[in-house]
């Protein structure tokens, strides 16, 4: 489905049905189909909703840079649009960005009852010292190489240089989802951890790479009351890689009966 708000086009779809709902807030560079699993584990019980965050999936890119403040203002504003002045909120990855920023808020206009951290980002790792010197070098030879008299003589040997660049989810991003995944991961979170007040639930694969498991504790120390469940041997997406454990921890915390085969 699409619906309209602030004059862009926005992919969403809502399964299942009852008085409770669950939105699923994606991760970086996905597209809302890859959650179907995971609302499929609640909507048996609860309306469940899923959207294309602004430049993801089927969603229309941002007229200009967004950092992750401007995508919870967007959030509360589709919300609105569908009516949901209740829900729980499941966010992976880049989706926890915007939880932390929302629950952080004094306040919200609407009701956040619970919360799921699936493998979440917002913790800003430390950079090494050959971090900082591999930063350093990339931020000079760029400057130097497109100076266009530089560009000029080589162009395609720079072009290529600067498009192997940077993690897959940055190549692979269009211009302007590259000002905004900047701008998400040079934010560092952690000290807004403090303010979440709802009941957390932390599921996070002991192999991630992306957002390792020391994220995660620290997730746990800092949210009052947050549960840790560890998938292990799991990576990023570890409610993909685990779905039946995954399945069995999510109905728990949310108080509901195992589906039949989980237990086998």
């Amino acid at each position: 489905m699409i619906i309209e708000i602030d004059g862009y086009k926005i992919n969403y779809k809502i399964t299942g049905a009852g008085e409770e709902t669950a939105v699923i807030l994606q991760g970086w560079g996905t597209s809302l189909d890859l959650y179907d699993s995971v609302a499929k584990d609640l909507s048996d019980a609860m309306r469940v909703v899923q959207l294309d965050l602004p430049g993801f999936g089927g969603s229309d890119e941002p007229r200009e840079p967004w950092n992750v403040d401007a995508y919870a203002d967007f959030f509360c504003r589709f919300l609105d649009a569908l009516g949901i002045r209740k829900t729980s909120l499941i966010g992976h990855s880049y989706g926890g960005r915007i939880i932390i920023r929302l629950a952080a808020r004094e306040s919200l206009p609407f009701e956040l009852t619970k919360i799921v951290f699936v493998d979440s980002a917002g913790i800003r790792p430390k950079r090494t010292k050959k971090q900082e010197f591999q930063v350093k070098r990339y931020k000079v030879l760029k400057k130097f190489l497109t100076a266009k008299p530089v560009h000029f003589l080589f162009p395609e040997v720079i072009d290529d240089w600067m498009s192997r660049q940077g993690s897959a989810d940055y190549r692979n991003a269009s211009p302007r989802m590259k000002q905004c995944m900047v701008l998400a991961v040079n934010e560092d979170l952690t000290e807004l951890l403090g303010r979440i007040r709802q009941e957390c639930l932390l599921i996070w694969g002991d192999q991630d790479t992306a957002t390792p498991i020391s994220d995660a504790e620290i997730f746990r120390r800092k949210i009052p009351g947050a549960g840790l469940a560890v998938l292990k041997g799991s990576g990023h997406y570890a409610y993909l890689e685990q779905p039946a454990l995954f399945r069995r921890i999510l109905r728990t915390f949310y108080g509901l009966e195992a589906i039949e085969g989980d237990d086998a």
